[in-house]
């Protein structure tokens, strides 16, 4: 049983669909599909909804809790209001949100903070990162889901897709996205974090990123994009975290001074037709 009692909403449970031959699923602290398929939810609150033998591992417990410390210290505050901001003015109306690769929830349950009629639901494959995410806000629920491959979601059912510094797969984003939907995709710039980089010999941002996300994102039309800077005094140990908290954690960077750096990354919204839709995905949530 989960250990807060918490579990995943009639709503949450009603857009979410089995992995394994895409029927509903019923049910609160299990689930469980028309052909048999059934599903537990972890003590620690999430359900385990990826297939095949072998799934990525995504971020490890130390990384989780680096970018924990470091959004509890408020120092990426300025992209979760902007991201507030965004969402409120191209999807006023979402009532479930959907954050692919939420890692702990942290920027999910901002936005839920700030309209108490939604609801959520995180994705990822690290169970270290939800963990926290299922227990990150009342209203979210936490999935663990491979985002590469077709996402245990129906047709049309999500009224908007959050992507922060995570995979994107176009295609699976335009399946589950309901008509009139918006997608808020969130990457860095070439810029971001720069002076951190190079002190620290950190791996480069992709100067074409933005290209290579509009490849990905083929079939869906761009709404619009800002730009948000803003500066980091960052003591030593907090420069650590953030190295931590990224892919940098897995090429041994791990060593930082006090600095001076700059934070930099794109919000660009995103509207699409939605995929022809498949028989076993119909009855979508709403």
């Amino acid at each position: 049983m989960v250990e807060d009692g918490r579990v995943l909403t009639a709503e949450m449970t009603a857009a979410l669909r089995c992995p394994v031959c895409h029927h509903p699923l019923a049910g609160q602290i299990g689930l469980k599909c028309p052909r048999g398929h059934s599903f537990d939810v972890a003590r620690q609150g999430y359900v385990h909804l990826g297939t095949g033998g072998r799934m990525p591992s995504g971020d490890t417990a130390e990384m989780v809790m680096a970018r924990e410390e470091v959004q509890s210290a408020g120092l990426f505050a300025p992209l979760e209001e902007a991201l507030i901001q965004t969402l409120t003015r191209a999807a006023p109306a979402a009532r479930l949100i959907a954050d692919l690769g939420a890692g702990p929830g942290r920027y999910l349950a901002r936005i839920l903070d700030e309209r108490p009629e939604a609801q959520g639901l995180a994705f990822d494959v690290s169970k270290a990162a939800l963990r926290r995410a299922a227990r990150a806000h009342p209203r979210m629920g936490a999935v663990l889901a491979d985002a590469w491959a077709r996402l245990p979601l129906a047709d049309g059912s999500i009224d908007a897709i959050v992507n922060v510094f995570a995979p994107r797969n176009g295609r699976e984003m335009r399946r589950i996205l309901r008509p009139g939907g918006v997608l808020i995709v969130v990457t860095p710039t070439p810029v971001h974090l720069g002076e951190l980089r190079e002190a620290a010999g950190l791996l480069d941002v992709d100067p074409a990123k933005q290209e290579r996300l509009s490849a990905t994102l083929a079939g869906f039309t761009p709404a619009g994009d800002q730009t948000v800077r803003w500066r980091l005094d960052l003591m030593a140990d907090q420069a650590r975290k953030i190295i931590m908290m990224g892919p940098n954690a897995f090429h041994g960077h791990d060593r930082a001074v006090p600095i001076v750096t700059h934070a930099e990354v794109t919000i660009s919204t995103w509207t699409g037709r939605p995929l022809p839709s498949r028989r076993a995905d119909r009855g979508a949530a709403r």
